[in-house]
């Protein structure tokens, strides 16, 4: 398969992760036989910078003539400290989504074995934990027109959907429960809000077209606590664009780091990857972020494009990597000289190695040759 990827990795390790990704995805397409063409444009502060746009009208061509896009993290310190500022790194993502209709937002959340003791969450609770949450990401809240009053003191933020916005969203959702164990959770907060009772009422309505589907509904508030208390009972997550967003990121506490956490931004005709941690501008160029995020993020690239013998190559050297503490400082505490450039080399020299499984720990840990 030839795939033509734009690449947008942003600011602070946001260049740090992508490059471990693009690693991986190389390797994955010498072994398998694939053509991948990257191309590099820029997005967020650093575009900012450069254009005075954080979305560039070139990078936007760019994305819209990729086969997909492989995206990295967005923001700078200078402006989230400066609540005055009227371009942001940020608008530079919110208009990349509706520019090319990127409505579903989809985040694998799972429990790892061998990191279940990095969890502040007690072992009991989150062994087990395989969710996918579905989040809407071109509606509601975030979109809304919002208004300031002259004199500063009032703020308004309109929160809105329509029927099809949910109805596109759902029928992924409910298409997704099928292929695992067949259940869908709404959360919203159909006590309080009109939107979130149009979410239950379409929802409902389309959930007898997919009878071999269990449909429950959360409260976002109690669905808050529930992913503290009981994560197992989740399968798939379907929730609107604020909802999701917060639920996600609480989600991350289960797998220990955020930086474990890859997704998925998918349209009628564009998709694209990335992990769901931030810029993290404490960390640019120490070797410390973790990569894993980014590099499955790129397994559900493939996915996207039905290469599933691709995607479990990386899921299983990311498995073997953990198993291993090949792993950065936010998850490793027993080697303090694993970087974010050794995750990648790992895991791209074992996809290069698939038939060769006899991993020798010292060498590992030495930084010498991983397989042997």
């Amino acid at each position: 398969m030839k795939l033509e990827i734009a690449v947008l990795s942003g600011d602070g390790i946001g260049p740090e992760v992508t490059h471990q990704a693009i690693k991986v995805l190389k390797a994955v397409a010498q072994e398998f036989d694939h053509s991948f063409r990257f191309k590099e444009a820029p997005v967020g502060a650093i575009a900012i910078d450069q254009t005075g746009n954080p979305l560039p009208d070139d990078t936007l061509a760019l994305c819209k003539s990729s086969d997909a896009i492989l995206f990295g993290a967005i923001g700078d310190p200078k402006y989230d400290n400066d609540p005055l500022a009227k371009v942001r790194p940020e608008q530079g993502l919110l208009k990349l989504r509706k520019e090319l209709g990127l409505f579903a937002n989809i985040r694998p959340v799972k429990a790892y074995e061998t990191l279940l003791g990095k969890s502040p969450l007690k072992k009991s609770i989150i062994e087990g934990t395989d969710i996918s949450i579905y989040r809407e990401l071109t509606g509601g809240i975030y979109f809304g027109e919002k208004q300031l009053s002259e004199d500063g003191n009032v703020a308004s933020d309109l929160c809105e959907y329509s029927r099809e916005e949910i109805e596109r969203i759902a029928h992924l959702a409910f298409k997704a429960a099928q292929s695992r164990k067949k259940k869908v959770t709404l959360v919203d907060k159909a006590n309080v809000l009109e939107t979130s009772r149009l979410w239950r009422k379409v929802v409902t309505e389309l959930a007898k077209e997919y009878t071999d589907v269990e449909l429950d509904f959360l409260f976002v508030d109690n669905a808050a606590m529930q992913m503290i208390l009981n994560p197992k009972q989740f399968d798939v997550i379907l929730t609107e664009n604020l909802f999701g967003d917060v639920i996600s990121d609480e989600a991350s506490v289960i797998g220990g780091s955020i930086g474990l956490l890859a997704s998925a931004s998918v349209g009628e005709k564009y998709a694209m990857f990335e992990p769901i941690h931030g810029s993290y501008p404490q960390a640019t160029g120490k070797g410390i972020a973790n990569p894993i995020a980014s590099i499955l993020s790129a397994a559900m690239l493939l996915e996207h494009f039905e290469l599933y013998k691709e995607a479990e190559m990386i899921k299983a050297a990311v498995e073997k990597s953990l198993q291993l503490y090949v792993t950065t400082p936010d998850l490793n505490t027993k080697f303090d000289h694993i970087t974010t450039n050794k995750v990648g080399d790992f895991i791209e020299d074992f996809i290069n190695n698939p038939k060769d499984s006899n991993l020798n720990f010292t060498n590992i840990h030495l930084g010498q040759s991983t397989i042997i």
